[in-house]
């Protein structure tokens, strides 16, 4: 018996994990104790490990599909099979032609596994690759480096007053619920924004609950309030600010009475708020993973928690917004070799690079259309790895049709999807318990300044290849290897730490917990400013206002609400939230588990007893959900815990997926995310289910 130390992989926190191995097979995980994010916390996705590991439905060797049929092949033959046809579309339609859609577990991988990835479509030409990230977290990323010159996050353990705002850690971050737990302890206040009574609205000293796609509006209430009654830091604001009159004299169009009827908050409760946030220090504002940015006005709202940091003083200390440090690590990216840029880089030019900052990624939310319209150029063959966009894209009729239509489309999974199942090559993926990875990226999503090693703790079942393996050995067949001079996953991380200082070895062996890097940057704008053009925090935006953006923040309505559509709304008159997190699962992933699917066995939409009474619906009925791209049945889950007028219903279900209802039109301003959070409905009962 022996205990391996790694990280989760199930979901973006990659928290510390103790897998005990008795010969070749892991027989029990547990939480590690020395790891600083959960430190011996695991969720129920964590502790389910072992049985996803082990569940009879992996996928065991390539597939290809002849006909109807699905044939074994070796990996030679697959390997084959997509250099030809990857050849074959760049001679024909050229680089740009071939697509990567890579998902969160590649992510997971953090720089060691991505950037690998990356690499290889860099080395083909083709810059058109797709993650979850035109979807998710990027939005705010984007909008806090604009104001901030950084990306920041907050520290509530160490708060006073803690905000948050679309945010319902106990199902999305566990961790951070007890981060917030911690500040709360210590006599902190919270507040919480959500249209939802959530485990931490219940407790909390103050909760607002706007309709859904109005929280841009709301922000610039709270800033009004704060300026008009001079409750922010006015010596930072002059020193360390440029824009701020401004921002003073446009929040003024925002009054408290126009804030109200926009949002369905009570001016009182929105002055209290914003009086409690300014006056308690330190102070943060937890914003959701995607909650606030998939809604019209996302990127403003974005903006303005990143402003009402700053005129709070709430920058750079401690219990407030930080930076932590980040582990140095060799570039492996070759932008150079690319043939132009993709697809969404003219539309939203910030969202492929900001200041410098290369992203270098595309909008996926282009690529159905560039399939099936070829606009503005065809796409041919995609190559998606750990990614089910059928699923968890929205429009998916539109997804599906576009991944039928291409000429050859190859997915690397553990199990088969629903994209998988489109497919005309499936190849067997690891798991993260069977291959090696290097996580860094704890201080930019937790701030944490930590590094560790995802281990192999098991050997690749069955016939199955991480996917550092699958782009080493293709891009071996294809002549790359120039660009790939490293033997296997341990030589490439080695090459990958040679800045940091730290080693494989190191990771491996001596510290397999993982190591510190770094600090919290506390008063880090006091030595270096802020990475902006002028220096300081920019509340008024030039760069934003050269491409034709409000250069300050602004609200903006969802295309369909009942303000901006009054008479759709008279046809579906209720708000839909798409995509809310549940502790069991993660996007459509791990339904397949029967100690989590048992927990939550059927899709489900909540809504407010008011709701449920006029549409007559009892708890428990199966009802058809209903918006202008189709329909869905869902079990009605009455609730005290949901605002009326509004109903929820999460994603990733196949038998009743919510992403029929959504639509892939970019909303967004700046980055084009689309409106999941905030659509017009209508519901009616079903007789069956």
């Amino acid at each position: 018996m022996k205990v391996v130390k790694t990280a989760c992989g199930l979901c973006h926190l990659g928290c510390g994990m103790n897998i005990h191995v008795d010969g070749d097979r892991a027989v029990k995980v547990e939480g590690m104790a020395e790891h600083p994010l959960n430190r011996g916390m695991l969720c129920p996705k964590g502790l389910a490990s072992i049985d996803y590991v082990y569940h009879p439905d992996r996928l065991k060797t390539p597939l290809r599909k002849v006909g109807e049929r699905w044939v074994e092949v070796s990996w030679k033959e697959a390997l084959d099979l997509i250099a030809s046809r990857l050849v074959e579309a760049k001679k024909l339609h050229g680089a740009r032609s071939i697509a990567g859609i890579i998902g969160m577990p590649i992510l997971l991988g953090g720089h060691s596994t991505v950037s690998l990835v990356r690499r290889f479509f860099d080395v083909l030409g083709s810059p058109n690759v797709f993650s979850p990230e035109s979807l998710c977290y990027r939005n705010q990323i984007i909008a806090y480096i604009l104001t901030l010159g950084k990306f920041c996050v907050a520290e509530p353990e160490n708060s006073n007053c803690i905000v948050l705002w679309g945010s319902n850690p106990h199902h999305s971050r566990p961790p951070w619920a007890r981060r917030i737990e911690e500040g709360l302890s210590r006599g902190a206040k919270l507040i919480v924004i959500d249209p939802r009574r959530t485990l931490f609205a219940k407790k909390a000293s103050l909760h607002l609950k706007p309709r859904p796609g109005s929280d841009s509006a709301l922000a610039l209430g709270m800033l009004n309030v704060i300026i008009q009654e001079g409750l922010f830091d006015r010596e930072f604001v002059e020193k360390w600010t440029v824009g701020f009159n401004k921002l003073a004299e446009h929040v003024k169009t925002y009054t408290l009475d126009l804030v109200e009827e926009l949002t369905w908050v009570p001016a009182a409760e929105i002055r209290e708020a914003a009086r409690l946030f300014a006056t308690v220090k330190p102070a943060c504002i937890v914003q959701g993973v995607n909650a606030l940015d998939q809604t019209a006005g996302g990127f403003y709202t974005a903006r303005s928690i990143a402003i009402l940091q700053a005129i709070t003083g709430n920058i750079d200390v401690p219990g407030g917004f930080i930076r932590t440090s980040r582990v140095h690590l060799s570039p492996i990216r070759l932008p150079e070799k690319l043939e132009g840029k993709p697809l969404g880089a003219d539309q939203y030019p910030l969202f492929y690079e900001c200041w410098g900052r290369l992203f270098g990624e595309g909008q996926a939310l282009l690529l159905a259309d560039a399939i099936l319209e070829g606009n503005p150029y065809p796409i041919k063959a995609v190559v998606a790895s750990a990614s089910n966009p059928v699923l968890t894209w929205p429009n998916s009729r539109k997804v599906k049709r576009a991944l039928e239509a291409v000429d050859f489309l190859a997915v690397m999974d553990i199990f088969m999807t629903e994209t998988a199942e489109l497919a005309d090559l499936v190849l067997p993926a690891s798991t993260f318990l069977e291959r090696m990875e290097l996580c860094d990226y704890y201080g930019t999503v937790n701030g944490i300044p930590y590094v560790m090693l995802r281990k192999e703790a098991v050997k690749p079942l069955w016939d199955s290849w991480p996917d550092w393996k699958f782009y080493l050995k293709l891009a071996e067949r294809m002549g790359f290897k120039e660009y790939f001079p490293w033997s296997d996953i341990a030589d490439y991380i080695d090459y990958v730490l040679k800045p940091s200082g730290l080693t494989l070895k190191l990771l491996l062996e001596e510290k397999p917990e993982g190591v510190p890097y770094g600090k919290a940057n506390y008063g880090e704008y006091l030595k270096t400013g802020f990475k902006t053009p002028t220096g300081k925090i920019e509340i008024y935006s030039e760069t934003l206002e050269k491409m034709g953006y409000s250069p300050l923040p602004i609200h903006l309505e969802p295309s369909e609400s009942p303000r901006n559509s009054p008479e759709l709304a008279k046809q579906y008159p209720l708000i839909l939230v798409t995509g809310s997190r549940t502790l069991w699962f993660l996007h459509s992933q791990l339904r397949n588990l029967d100690k989590l699917r048992s927990r939550e066995p059927e899709p489900t939409v909540e809504l407010n007893p008011a709701t449920a009474k006029k549409f007559q619906v009892s708890d428990g009925q199966w009802v058809v959900v209903e918006t202008l791209r189709g329909s869905i049945k869902a079990k009605a889950k009455i609730t005290e815990d949901i605002i009326p007028e509004v109903v929820n219903i999460p994603h990733g279900w196949r038998e009743s997926n919510v992403n029929i209802l959504t639509n892939d039109k970019p909303e967004t301003h700046v980055v084009g995310y689309p409106a999941l959070k905030s659509y017009l409905c209508r519901i009616h009962t079903s007789n069956t289910q």
